[in-house]
């Protein structure tokens, strides 16, 4: 037992008015249920940590803080650094634990409180027996929905308090939650703060990441003004990025050496030309690099592919590849071959047929998150363009910095049929006469101008 709170440590982050709000509403006021529907990077988990903290220790107790996945509560919370370079556990004053299990994300405090990280995906196993008095739901917007209904039981026996934290992604489960917490105040305390509120990022350094690229407005909209209305709704793959996450297939992924690594690319004349490495292994696509630049010629990208260790086997360019280029008088198909790579091109659809088939195949698909960092985040911000006159989203996608990989994804998804292993019989004849009578050979002979006579 204490006699006072321990002091709140969170002055770099949500202003310290905010932060006591929760607490008043926890700890004073009574209340059950609380939201926090705060921005990215505020300082959210922070926050709820110093709540548990202060719960453990004013009565013996079992709190449990529930991240999307066992996995993402490591590395947000039980092994996470604070800007200071401070461990966040670190928090609770080491002289009042009794002990830490590191494999279970547990603490146990002299007092006899309880502290344990679970994953929501696991969560009906985690809670069998429990009497917790506390849980903590972070990033609920992309946790398993089903995780909050199961720990009502809990709470309503231990007359406990349910803490949820979360930016928005659009108008899914949490955003129903929001409003049912709004139109119950009785018994839910809610608060939605935007980055006017918490000033934790400047209002010229978002102008620049626009600017720049680096991030879109949509984006922003969701992330720092906690918009329902934007992010997921106007976003071609953010929830399917999202269950590549929470399925751990976005993390470490190996380069096999003795499988064959294929290419997909989006050239660009004045954009970037985008180049993603992927493996197959049966069923599964394996991303396992990227490459990325503009105002560079074919050469610099072939040098880039030659400087690699990697064996490869197909490269698969864009269908207007076979344009002639006024600056030469050759096709980049043909200016490639000449540099070594000959690509195999992609069958011309429809772009929304094209993002349809991504969506098809990225829960296939597995991720290495160091390397593919850039196609990652171009893939979650890759949208559709809105039109703020009418405030709807248009059916066509939103043409910015992110777009290039997006496209070079397309090309991806809808070429996988041409980088199976082996050669097929029809394959090797075709590769013979594009050999004997050039790449024309597909086509009627009255159409061609390649023949010998012509």
């Amino acid at each position: 037992m204490i006699e006072k709170p321990l002091e709140i440590r969170l002055d770099k982050f949500v202003p310290r008015g905010y932060q006591e709000c929760l607490f008043d509403a926890i700890f004073n006021l009574n209340f059950k249920k609380v939201m926090a529907v705060w921005p990215r990077r505020s300082g959210k988990d922070l926050c709820a940590w110093n709540i548990c903290i202060q719960q453990l220790l004013r009565k013996t107790c079992v709190i449990f803080y529930v991240f999307p996945t066992f996995a993402l509560g490591r590395r947000i919370l039980w092994d996470a650094l604070t800007i200071d370079g401070d461990r966040i556990l670190d928090y609770l004053p080491k002289e009042l634990v009794e002990s830490k299990n590191e494999q279970l994300m547990r603490i146990k405090l002299k007092n006899g409180s309880l502290f344990q990280i679970v994953g929501s995906d696991k969560f009906d196993k985690s809670m069998i027996g429990t009497n917790a008095h506390g849980m903590v739901f972070s990033e609920f917007a992309v946790s398993e929905p089903q995780s909050y209904s199961l720990s009502l039981p809990i709470l309503s026996v231990s007359d406990g308090w349910a803490l949820v934290v979360s930016t928005p992604r659009g108008k899914n489960f949490m955003y129903d939650m929001y409003n049912v917490a709004l139109e119950n105040p009785d018994i839910w305390y809610v608060s939605k703060l935007t980055v006017d509120d918490t000033k934790h990022v400047s209002h010229e350094k978002l102008a620049l990441d626009r600017r720049t690229g680096e991030m879109s407005e949509d984006l922003q909209l969701q992330e720092y003004w906690t918009s329902f209305d934007m992010g997921v709704e106007g976003s071609y793959y953010t929830k399917y990025i999202d269950q590549l996450k929470l399925k751990n297939q976005i993390g470490h992924v190996p380069w096999d050496p003795t499988r064959k690594v294929h290419t997909a690319w989006d050239l660009g004349v004045r954009d970037m030309t985008s180049i993603i490495f992927f493996q197959i292994e049966g069923q599964a696509i394996k991303i396992i690099d990227c490459y990325e630049k503009n105002k560079e010629g074919l050469e610099h990208y072939i040098k880039i592919l030659k400087a690699k260790d990697y064996t490869y086997g197909k490269h698969i360019g864009p269908h207007d590849i076979r344009n002639m280029e006024f600056s030469t008088g050759i096709t980049r198909w043909e200016k490639a071959r000449r540099l070594g790579v000959t690509f195999t091109v992609a069958d011309k659809i429809g772009i929304m047929d094209g993002i349809e088939a991504v969506r098809s195949k990225l829960p296939l698909m597995w991720f290495d998150s160091l390397r593919c960092e850039p196609l990652i985040k171009a893939l979650e911000n890759y949208r559709q363009e809105y039109d703020s006159k009418r405030k709807v989203y248009k059916e066509k996608p939103f043409h910015d910095v992110f777009s290039n990989f997006a496209d070079a994804m397309r090309y991806l998804a809808v070429s996988l049929n041409k980088v199976k292993d082996g050669t097929s019989p029809e394959e090797l004849e075709k590769r013979y006469r594009e050999a004997m009578y050039g790449d024309q050979s597909h086509m009627p002979a009255v159409f061609r101008d390649d023949l010998p006579g012509y």
